[in-house]
């Protein structure tokens, strides 16, 4: 064989091998990656449960299917008791510093609505508009929900109660880290303790999975009743995604869901304006 050839066929041979070995690097970085992501979400699995007591002046909830809670959240402990009122809640927040959140914010978005909703909304974090505004669910977003509430289910928006699983808006609106809402549970569960609603209603898969304990596809399990703590839980779309990827099957499918939730709240006892 010609030197130069046989020359340039180890050349090519090396190189191969020299790109192989960086696809295998890259590999094993990925599912490391992938590996870390996983660990950190089951930092926020959820808490175990406080106890509850009914509020004398309203009905005692139906008893949900129990399961076998999550490993224990690594939040800071609760500022408050386990049966708090919104202002207990919202007091123990203060001016709150306690993550990285709190150095691009404008405001706090604690949360709107009845404070004794018999259903609760609990949503990803704010967006610009809420950020300025001081409240939850007023963008876009906001008005597409505010439209399937009224217009769809007809009820009024001030007799629902919605919140985020964090208070305050994520730089360019990502998606909050796993020691984010950690940080942020303790807040997020005294509001769904004062407020006690007969139903959850978790748009997008942040709320979902945090309340599931578990990393989950909104699209398996949007539409199929959850337990949080006793609590039903309706999985959904984020009014966000349904703007983003707008279909009429979409819509279709979120309407589902509110009328599901609608119906099991006033099954268990639920009224609405």
């Amino acid at each position: 064989m010609d030197r130069s050839l046989a020359a340039e066929l180890r050349a090519a041979v090396e190189t191969a091998r020299e790109q192989l070995r960086d696809w295998l690097e890259e590999g094993v970085e990925a599912f490391e990656r992938s590996a870390a992501q996983q660990a950190a979400f089951a930092d926020v699995a959820e808490p175990a449960p406080a106890p509850r007591e009914p509020r004398p002046a309203r009905k005692p909830r139906e008893a949900e299917p129990t399961r076998t809670a999550p490993a224990p959240s690594v939040a800071a402990p609760r500022p408050f008791g386990p049966h708090p009122t919104l202002d207990e809640v919202r007091a123990s927040l203060g001016d709150c510093r306690r993550c990285r959140l709190a150095e691009g914010r404008t405001q706090l978005v604690f949360g709107d609505g009845n404070p004794e909703a018999d259903i609760l909304f609990v949503g990803e974090g704010p967006g610009e508009q809420e950020d300025l505004q001081g409240l939850p669910f007023v963008g876009r977003a906001g008005e597409l929900l505010t439209q399937m509430i009224e217009r769809g289910l007809g009820i009024a928006r001030r007799s629902v109660y919605i919140c985020n699983i964090v208070k305050c808006r994520p730089p360019q609106n990502r998606t909050p880290l796993a020691d984010e809402v950690s940080t942020c549970r303790p807040f997020l569960d005294g509001q769904i303790d004062a407020v006690r609603p007969k139903v959850i209603v978790a748009l997008g898969k942040p709320a979902t999975s945090l309340l599931l304990g578990r990393d989950v596809s909104i699209t398996r399990v949007r539409g199929v009743w959850q337990d949080y703590r006793g609590f039903a839980v309706m999985p959904t779309f984020h009014p966000a995604f349904v703007l983003r990827q707008y279909t009429p099957e979409n819509r279709r499918l979120v309407w589902e869901d509110l009328k599901s939730a609608l119906g099991r709240a006033r099954e268990l006892g639920g009224r609405f304006e």
